[in-house]
């Protein structure tokens, strides 16, 4: 039987690099983000390696909506093997000048999204007494920087959360791994950089959570930190 995966932030970036890879594997994929047109397509291109596919168009912000998207996917698929938080966004400057707007909206996509869709994943896997969830997060879960400080705050946050969470869980036998990718050449950087040429790529990433998802039974890599040489960390 293939494995179940969800993956958020699906549409773009690492999610679908990710989402291309674990095709290529024969995992079942429940693809989940906000852009309609770019999950389609992705969606297209996947069912190629037949395996299932299944869209959740679905603003992370939404509570009432997000739980009942994965209402209805657990209804069809009764749970997940694997879960994989991806989905984030960044607002930079100065403290003092980011509207609480923004502070909300950053940590309901970073932080609490990632706590929602986990929170119903989660039982089902206890119940089963495997899965694996691994979230993204960011070196800057490490780190700070000046202009970062609602970003950071998030991805420590993030970090703590699933720190945690692993230890809740590990008696049941699942696990729980965070990647701490560096710089990374996708849209999440709005402007163009001439550097960009000499970041990651998103399928370095993806390649990276493939490697951890793929691990065997026994092993469990809890934390990964991936930068490009050209990074200095």
């Amino acid at each position: 039987m293939s494995k179940k995966c969800l993956i958020t932030g699906a549409s773009k970036g690492i999610g679908a690099a990710l989402a291309r890879q674990l095709a290529q594997q024969g995992y079942d994929l429940a693809l989940l983000a906000r852009t309609t047109d770019e999950l389609d397509l992705l969606k297209r291109e996947l069912e190629f390696h037949g395996v299932q596919i299944r869209l959740l168009e679905v603003d992370l912000t939404h509570t009432d909506k997000v739980i009942g998207a994965i209402d209805g996917i657990l209804e069809e698929w009764d749970g997940f093997d694997v879960l994989v938080n991806n989905a984030g966004m960044g607002f930079f400057g100065d403290m003092e000048s980011m509207s609480i707007e923004a502070w909300d909206q950053l940590m309901s996509v970073n932080l609490r999204a990632s706590f929602l869709v986990s929170k119903y994943l989660v039982k089902g896997m206890k119940k089963r007494k495997r899965g694996h969830i691994l979230t993204v997060a960011s070196d800057v879960s490490k780190r700070v920087f000046a202009g970062g400080a609602a970003y950071c705050a998030s991805k420590y946050a993030q970090d703590a959360l699933f720190s945690a969470l692993r230890k809740e869980v590990h008696s049941y036998g699942i696990k729980v791994s965070m990647v701490y990718p560096g710089l990374v050449d996708t849209d999440f950087h709005a402007s163009v950089d001439e550097a960009a040429s000499t970041w990651l790529q998103a399928e370095d990433v993806a390649n990276a959570i493939a490697y951890i998802l793929n691990a065997p039974k026994h092993v469990v890599i809890d934390e990964l930190m991936i930068h490009p040489m050209s990074q200095d960390y």
